[in-house]
């Protein structure tokens, strides 16, 4: 059985971090699949789906890098080529990716203790984020 959702988020951008994990665990809940796997979807090139230990000072310290790796203010090709100013947006995003599978028991994901299904949007804007959820399992 295969079950779709979509997740509609308000974000604020510039590397905004988002805590996921309780709208994926009622659509597991509210699907009445028992067990197989759900994967989180961000269509774009500017959002990432990650695992985090959803806490402020790992928040902080996931901006922190990302600004040192890949900082908004570089001179990125892209930018010259769109002049849109987000060239950092898709660097990071592709470095985090845009989906991530878990697999579920008893309707529950197999998350760790500490463990959190994050969505960061990376663009330079705030906007409405659309995610895609899909379950694939039995009952």
């Amino acid at each position: 059985m295969v079950k779709t959702k979509t997740i509609l988020l308000n974000t604020g951008g510039n590397t905004d971090i988002i805590d996921i994990t309780e709208k994926v665990e009622k659509f597991i809940k509210e699907s009445e699949i028992k067990s197989g796997i759900v994967t989180v979807f961000v269509p774009g090139s500017t959002g990432g789906i990650t695992t985090v230990e959803y806490e402020p000072g790992l928040i902080k310290d996931l901006k922190d890098i990302f600004e040192k790796l890949f900082p908004y203010r570089a001179n990125w090709a892209h930018n010259a080529t769109w002049g849109d100013g987000n060239g950092a947006s898709h660097i990071r995003a592709s470095f985090i990716g845009p989906s991530i599978t878990i697999p579920f028991v008893d309707s529950e994901m197999t998350l760790g203790t500490w463990q959190q299904i994050v969505f960061i949007d990376f663009d330079t804007r705030a906007r409405t984020r659309k995610l895609i959820v899909q379950i694939i399992g039995e009952k």
